[in-house]
């Protein structure tokens, strides 16, 4: 089977064709970055308008590798995200599947990350542990099987890339502030400084705590140490919190596999720790970089088990902007 995936929920614009959920055969990304970097941060009415400007020329693109006839149904985000980005993908989700006459299929963007990781580990089965890291969303959740999740941790203000760009902002390094400072922390010391550690019992997570620390730290100690050493001793911190609060998970739950998805994965730093924990007997997965930003590839995969539950997308389906993990989009 066939599934056209369509991601349009933050500042990429993605569609991609998967087969059996498993097999990438077309996934095309465009970011919006260029647009947003002279703001600092995401423009919301900005996004959505690029949206409509690039989304008719993918989907064209992708129909000249797989055309109408052969596909067998649409996936679309319809949340979590901005309303008027997700606005623009379903609108034309709805009109193919009403044209076309195939199923709608609906995807919640936080769930649809772990299925960048089943396109690349196609063996991979649950249960297993997940973490999700990105700009928006720092989620830790138990995948027990298709459809089926359990929250086990969020984060209680800052994201973890949210984090990156706020600090990244304060050291005077371009947006985006994740690969700015992963390419910076290179050249630095990451123990060279030592940063708290905030919400360390439970699992759910604060960012906002080592964000102030760091900016106050600059304020004082600028020019007299090396930015470098700064930007390395952050990024090592909020690795260690990710990775502290992910093992603690698969303890409580009795599992040893380790699943992480989201922009954040393609760090470095954090890529080198995940290697660490694959020698102390985890069973670890994710993704390649281009597969942790946004795509639709992952949208279709995760459209894929949706149309093999029956699960179908009425017409009259609408945005959920704030949907939440294991929440069911089609009964709320």
């Amino acid at each position: 089977m066939i599934i056209l995936g369509i991601e349009t929920s933050c500042d990429e614009t993605s569609v991609a064709l998967v087969a059996d959920g498993r097999r990438i055969l077309k996934n095309i990304v465009l970011s919006q970055v260029k647009y947003h970097a002279p703001y600092g941060g995401v423009v919301p009415e900005l996004a959505s308008r690029k949206h409509l400007e690039k989304i008719l020329y993918l989907i064209d693109d992708a129909l000249s590798t797989c055309p109408p006839d052969r596909i067998d149904g649409i996936a679309v985000t319809v949340g979590p995200g901005l309303m008027g980005s997700l606005l623009v993908g379903l609108m034309f989700a709805k009109t193919l599947s009403w044209v076309w006459k195939k199923p709608l299929l609906g995807a919640n963007h936080l769930e649809a990350h772990v299925y960048a990781v089943f396109l690349e580990h196609p063996y991979l089965s649950p249960p297993f542990v997940c973490l999700l890291a990105s700009g928006g969303h720092t989620e830790l959740f138990l995948f027990k099987e298709h459809g089926s999740f359990e929250l086990l941790g969020s984060t209680r203000d800052d994201a973890a890339g949210e984090a990156f760009d706020k600090v990244a902002r304060v050291l005077g390094l371009p947006y985006p502030g994740g690969p700015a400072i992963d390419e910076l922390s290179n050249k630095g010391d990451p123990y060279a400084f030592e940063f708290p550690y905030p919400l360390e019992e439970g699992l759910d997570f604060s960012f906002s705590g080592i964000k102030t620390a760091v900016k106050l730290f600059w304020e004082e100690k600028k020019g007299k140490v090396k930015i470098e050493d700064v930007a390395a001793s952050f990024q090592r911190k909020v690795v260690e919190v990710l990775l502290d609060k992910l093992t603690k998970a698969a303890s409580l739950k009795g599992v040893n596999k380790l699943v992480l998805s989201g922009g954040v994965v393609a760090n470095s730093f954090l890529r080198r720790k995940l290697e660490e924990l694959k020698e102390k007997g985890f069973e670890v997965f994710y993704p390649s970089p281009p597969l942790c930003t946004d795509n639709a590839a992952m949208v279709a995969a995760y459209g894929y088990h949706e149309l093999l539950r029956g699960r179908i997308a009425p017409l009259t389906i609408t945005v959920k902007p704030d949907l939440e993990i294991g929440e069911d989009f089609l009964s709320s």
